[in-house]
């Protein structure tokens, strides 16, 4: 499998440098949004190359954020079908509407995208025990590639999320805790067992990771359409 080209982290707000080999959530400096970062040259010749590889996010392995091949957690995400919407396009008057639909994703949504890069990452750097506040998807998808990796899961949702929610994450054998409040009220929760319990946090923006698995979404688009961008 072709390696990864990734350099380091960034932060998006006041420009700092990481290593991405050193576990890391947010900018140490501001506490704002870490992206990682790409020697963009090396990984151009990628493109040449994709029409011989699985039809998974992963087919984008030069700009992936996981090093070793070994480490990556796959339930064959991403490569989602594009739907030509005619009758919806003609209902709101936009002529060649398109959807891209995630619910062909293993666990139902494109949060598996943002989990698949999470728990793989989390898995190289040897964060083997994690944590998330939801009320859904991200919970379900956390706790099945957790599962497909070996990693504990650690998810605190408010009581009256759905039940089939409820439900998927245990299936995947999560530690579910029920919250009486509200999403925020999970996540300040589930922080403060990740600082009491040594549990690393992937909520959304808390760590640079699961943006690498949801911008496949993009990369995708642009295949799927002969590398010609849609409009909007």
């Amino acid at each position: 499998m072709p390696e990864s080209f990734i350099t380091h982290l960034q932060c998006s707000n006041c420009g700092e440098t990481y290593d991405d080999r050193d576990p890391m959530r947010t900018c140490p400096a501001c506490e704002k949004v870490l992206f990682a970062r790409y020697d963009l040259e090396k990984a151009a010749g990628a493109k040449a190359e994709l029409n011989d590889r699985d039809p998974n996010m992963w087919r984008y392995r030069e700009v992936m954020p996981v090093r070793d091949p070994a480490n990556i957690i796959t339930l064959g995400e991403g490569m989602t079908p594009m739907i030509d919407a005619e009758r919806l396009a003609t209902e709101v008057g936009s002529p060649g509407l398109l959807l891209k639909d995630e619910g062909v994703c293993p666990t139902g949504s494109f949060k598996a995208r943002g989990l698949s890069a999470a728990v793989s990452k989390a898995k190289e750097l040897g964060l083997m025990k994690l944590t998330m506040p939801s009320a859904g998807n991200a919970a379900g998808a956390m706790a099945a590639y957790a599962a497909a990796g070996g990693l504990e899961s650690n998810v605190f949702m408010p009581k009256d999320a759905p039940s089939a929610n409820q439900v998927e994450c245990l299936a995947y054998g999560a530690n579910l805790t029920l919250v009486d409040g509200f999403i925020n009220d999970a996540g300040r929760i589930s922080g403060e067992a990740a600082a009491e319990r040594g549990l690393f946090d992937v909520s959304t923006l808390k760590e640079p990771y699961r943006a690498e698995g949801k911008k496949t979404m993009g990369y995708e688009i642009a295949e799927q359409l002969g590398w010609k961008l849609p409009d909007v």
